[in-house]
């Protein structure tokens, strides 16, 4: 064979070398692809639940607090009524204080009389 005609030969060896070589850096490339994809996904997934949960927590808020403070701005200043409710409030406070045991004067288990 002639030194022109052996430099045009394929050599099967040389190119599947070059074959997995080109898959190879495919499959690197692709995989530091879906990395970054899946980081761009997450981050949007997670604004996504943020304003998502923020935003009904606001709208329950307002939705309660806004006819709540409403009705207690109609009903009349320093009267029975108002005082009553006053009462009722600081009494249910004390006692959610004395069930989870925050509550100075909490009630103690009487001892058992065996």
């Amino acid at each position: 064979m002639s030194k022109h005609h052996a430099s045009k030969t394929h050599d099967p060896v040389e190119s599947s070398a070059r074959t997995l070589d080109l898959v190879t850096k495919g499959a690197r490339d692709g995989a530091a692809d879906a990395r970054r994809a899946a980081a761009r996904t997450w981050d949007a997934t997670s604004l996504f639940a943020s304003r998502f949960v923020y935003s009904t927590c606001y709208s329950l808020s307002y939705g309660v607090v806004f006819p709540a403070m409403l009705l207690a701005g109609a009903i009349p200043r320093n009267n029975e009524a108002v005082r009553g409710l006053i009462d009722g409030a600081h009494a249910a406070i004390h006692r959610v204080d004395q069930l989870r045991g925050l509550s100075i004067d909490a009630a103690v288990p009487a001892p058992s009389s065996a």
